[in-house]
């Protein structure tokens, strides 16, 4: 279910020098700003989690998570060269979970990796903030680029409807509108964090066994679904 040569092609797409530089910027950031806040108020718990939580897991991540997501497959299906791929003799879910694990590495390292360091400057990890925030970027990697491959393989304006996601549903909605939480990948992000930290500076609107389940249940259909789309692509290229 994972093809080296598919998984290759989609690294080079995703780390090629104008994409790599859009992934970069994001954590770059972050990294200024935890040196700036840990320089002009010192190490303080509430601080780190507010600039963690704020900034690296309601926005780095979700950005990160929809150009990774969207451009492991959508610029193929944009451009018409997905069909020459699904031509060889590779599995169609094959491609699928291939393309998801590279999404994933990719969103997990410019997103998991920063969001510790920046964790670590802040407040050097007091109160398990940096470990927890981390998890967090972690295991919503996962579902993001899950959800995002998907709407590449439906759609050929996927990124504006990831980004509408990410910024207007998850920042906006839920921010202004409680029950929208409850459908927010951060929020189920966040009761993992919070398990992890303890104590009332992480803290989410969803209990961890209901975030866990949902957590796995959009990984599970999003990938599932992103399969049956490809396949009835090709039979559309093909017929």
């Amino acid at each position: 279910m994972y093809d080296p040569t598919v998984a290759r092609l989609t690294y080079r797409a995703l780390l090629g020098r104008r994409r790599a530089l859009i992934l970069g910027a994001l954590p770059l950031l972050l990294l200024v700003i935890a040196v700036a806040v840990r320089g002009l108020t010192g190490a303080d718990d509430q601080t780190a989690a507010d600039v963690l939580g704020g900034f690296a897991l309601a926005t780095m991540v979700p950005i990160i998570g929809v150009i990774a997501g969207t451009g492991a497959i959508g610029p193929e299906i944009d451009d018409g060269s997905v069909v020459y791929l699904l031509s060889k003799p590779i599995r169609r879910p094959a491609v699928i979970l291939t393309k998801l694990i590279v999404a994933i590495a990719v969103t997990m390292a410019f997103s998991a990796v920063p969001t510790l360091i920046a964790g670590l400057v802040l407040n050097g990890n007091g109160q398990q903030i940096a470990v927890a925030y981390t998890v967090a970027a972690l295991v919503a990697s996962i579902a993001y680029a899950a959800l995002f491959l998907l709407l590449g393989t439906v759609s050929r304006h996927a990124v504006v409807f990831g980004l509408v996601y990410a910024l207007v549903w998850e920042a906006l909605f839920g921010t202004l509108v409680p029950g929208a939480r409850t459908l927010s990948i951060q929020q189920w992000a966040l009761a993992v964090a919070h398990r992890v930290a303890g104590g009332d500076l992480v803290t989410s609107d969803v209990g961890l066994p209901t975030a866990t389940v949902l957590l796995v249940a959009v990984t599970v259909l999003a990938t599932w679904y992103a399969g049956q789309k490809l396949r009835s692509l090709t039979l559309a290229g093909e017929e």
